[in-house]
């Protein structure tokens, strides 16, 4: 329960828990991959013809074959300016360290005071749309592709530090048996989350309500993997106009799952995988008491002509058992916890994107919290998210030095002062630019 401080002239609620006292596990950050990340993990037969970093005049980019991956930091703007902020910058040079550099970002985590992470890749996209462009050519090479990011992934980028992050698994997208395997592959090793599309249609692959993927959900289901949908990963979003400003692409960033948790709760999925979850990443919360009560009112009223089989469950009880929600910002999500499943919602930092937080994480949370109990700040803040990534950092790290004060202090020193890079060449300010520099190119 929340308590009263009394000062000398009014009374200040504070919430059950304080900001110092918090655990943060983010399930939503991104990683920017080093360039030399296949070195150690792709086999000898396959490491002339691996992607490789190669800088023109414009950037560092990522070649693959006869694709490539020009943006190699998307947004990986934290620590600069606000003023500096866009779809770049492009040059590991332009990013702090800790995007790529493993060491370096744990004592950014610590600086901001946040236990673990998930982070979801870059270059490769968060299908891994990258490798696959390869696929048809050369499968061989497009699946050793694969299997090398996600054992370096698992192994040098989250096994360096086991107890500051949650393993997340890139699919063989074009072979849902290849799928399966790597799954079951991946939790072998620790993996208990593979990120996965939005709208697998849009990158022109069966959609969610196919029969296609269930070898995929099937072996999610059975690890106990959380398949986890960004937005991002199946459209550029929603489009008003090419040459709508950004602010347009920014602002509607917070409804871009609405279609996608209609897509799932009207599937076919949870009725024949009833263990099976799928989490909405950096889909905000605040915009699901509607959609609950729309879908539900949809079933109401339309089911005597639509016919949908929900195995006699309304759409919100499907979504409230199944989907996993996160936020960044969104006090008005937090202050109706009670409208939403309170075991299914989760935060996320989203380091070093330009809406992230970092490096006032718990300052910001500690405005989302109060009228929250103890009980359910400590769910949304770690426990919830722990629970269902199969995370478990206290094995390793003593949950008294796993709080907001406790890293802080370790990170004592640590440089997370804004640095300007200053005036760059190219400034991506509308989704018309951003289609033109598309994150991933084939010839």
């Amino acid at each position: 329960m929340e308590h009263r401080t009394p000062t000398s002239d009014s009374l200040v609620l504070e919430p059950a828990v304080r900001k110092d006292d918090l655990i943060l596990v983010s399930v939503d950050d991104h990683v920017i991959e080093p360039a030399d990340m296949f070195k150690d993990f792709i086999p000898a037969k396959y490491a002339d013809r691996a992607p490789r970093v190669v800088s023109d005049a414009i950037s560092d980019k990522w070649v693959f074959g006869e694709g490539e991956a020009r943006n190699s930091g998307l947004n990986a703007v934290a620590g600069r300016p606000p003023e500096e902020y866009g779809l770049e910058p492009q040059r590991f040079d332009e990013m702090r360290r800790a995007c790529w550099d493993v060491h370096e970002r744990v004592k950014d985590m610590s600086a901001n005071g946040v236990l673990a992470s998930l982070n979801f890749p870059s270059m490769a996209r968060f299908c891994g749309q990258f490798f696959a462009t390869r696929a048809d050519q050369d499968p061989e090479l497009a699946l050793a592709v694969v299997r090398a990011y996600n054992d370096w992934h698992i192994e040098a980028w989250c096994g360096s530090y086991p107890d500051r992050f949650i393993p997340c698994t890139i699919p063989p997208i074009w072979d849902t048996q290849l799928m399966a395997d790597e799954i079951r592959r991946t939790a072998a090793k620790g993996s208990h989350c593979v990120s996965f599309s939005m709208n697998p249609h849009a990158l022109g692959y069966p959609s969610l309500h196919s029969e296609h993927w269930d070898p995929f959900w099937a072996a999610c289901a059975e690890t106990e993997t959380v398949v986890t949908m960004h937005i991002g990963s199946g459209t550029t979003g929603i489009v008003t106009a090419p040459d709508a400003p950004m602010n347009v692409e920014i602002t509607c960033s917070a409804i871009k799952l609405y279609p996608t948790a209609a897509d799932l709760v009207w599937s076919p999925i949870f009725q024949k995988f009833p263990t099976l979850k799928i989490a909405l990443a950096e889909g905000g919360i605040g915009w699901i008491p509607y959609f609950l009560e729309r879908a539900d009112y949809v079933y109401k009223r339309h089911k005597a002509w639509t016919r949908p089989n929900l195995g006699g469950h309304l759409p919100s009880e499907i979504f409230k058992e199944h989907l996993i929600t996160c936020f960044v910002v969104d006090d008005f999500g937090a202050a109706n916890l009670d409208k939403l499943n309170e075991d299914l919602v989760t935060w996320e930092c989203d380091y070093p994107h330009s809406d992230s937080t970092w490096p006032e994480s718990p300052e910001v949370m500690e405005q989302a919290i109060h009228g929250l109990s103890a009980d359910q700040i400590n769910k949304i803040s770690h426990l919830n998210a722990m629970r269902l990534f199969s995370f478990d950092p206290f094995g390793i790290r003593p949950r008294e030095n796993s709080t907001v004060g406790a890293l802080r202090a370790e990170a004592a020193g640590h440089d997370i002062s804004i640095v300007s890079y200053g005036p760059r060449e190219r400034t991506l300010t509308s989704l018309a630019d951003f289609t033109a520099n598309a994150a991933v190119k084939t010839a």
